[in-house]
């Protein structure tokens, strides 16, 4: 018996075998899910490919969160495979590390933000929107944020978005707590992903968590952040939402 027995699971944003997204389908077929998985363009093919490494055979749909047919035609696109939906997960984030990412903030171009909020923060909404004809007795949604309350060095306008993600997930949790549905965020201390390995920089974050978090930090295992995500897919959180909770081995909580 696992915690999300019988839990009909979207995971959006698997590309590779080292992204959250993949540890979290991993974990939570392990846990009893049925697990869809999602991407677009031209990394689809790779993860259609990624996905014969998971426990069981898991299909793939394309979804691209910035394109509305895309949104529109989702529900169709997961009802040949699941009947409805318990649980979303939102495992998506982009910011172009050539104009946003390593210091480049004073002169991030608004094109570039635009597109970077509307990738990590707005399609956290519209990705929420899109699922709800499948949600018609309530679930959870999860999303993926690297702690905004502060400053980095290096994250610039992909930390800005952040903010805008963590404010959003606060938002549709009032919208859709009416309906049943739970909203939270799972904030990771620094992880080896293909989206960090794109941050200039970002190293130095992984070596600070290790020498400050007090549980200590493997920045190459994702399965404690998984477990994080899976649990709030359960049932075993029926009362909360519009919540953050931190899998950084402590890090958040120490000034110094």
């Amino acid at each position: 018996m696992g915690i999300l027995d019988g839990k009909r699971i979207l995971v959006a944003g698997v590309t590779m075998d080292t992204s959250i997204g993949f540890a979290v389908a991993r974990v939570a077929q392990e846990q009893g899910a049925t697990v869809v998985v999602s991407n677009f363009g031209r990394a689809l093919g790779i993860t259609k490919r990624i996905v014969s490494r998971l426990p069981k055979e898991t299909p793939v749909v394309e979804l691209d969160v910035t394109d509305q047919e895309h949104l529109d035609r989702l529900p169709e696109l997961l009802r040949e495979h699941v009947d409805g939906l318990d649980g979303v997960v939102h495992s998506i984030a982009y910011g172009n590390p050539e104009t946003l990412l390593g210091g480049k903030f004073l002169t991030g171009p608004w094109p570039d933000v635009a597109q970077a909020v509307q990738v990590s923060a707005y399609s956290l909404a519209s990705l929420s929107n899109a699922c709800l004809p499948l949600m018609g007795s309530g679930g959870s949604v999860v999303g993926m944020t690297f702690d905004a309350t502060v400053a980095w060095p290096a994250y610039d306008w992909m930390g800005v978005a952040k903010a805008g993600l963590e404010s959003c997930s606060r938002y549709l949790a009032r919208d859709l707590g009416p309906q049943g549905i739970r909203v939270n965020l799972v904030s990771a201390g620094p992880l080896k992903t293909l989206a960090a390995k794109a941050i200039p920089g970002f190293e130095e974050l992984e070596s600070m968590w290790s020498d400050r978090a007090p549980l200590g930090w493997d920045e190459k295992d994702h399965e404690p952040t998984a477990k994080a995500v899976v649990a709030l897919l359960s049932d075993f959180f029926p009362a909360t939402t519009g919540e953050i909770v931190h899998v950084d081995g402590g890090y958040h909580a120490m000034g110094a």
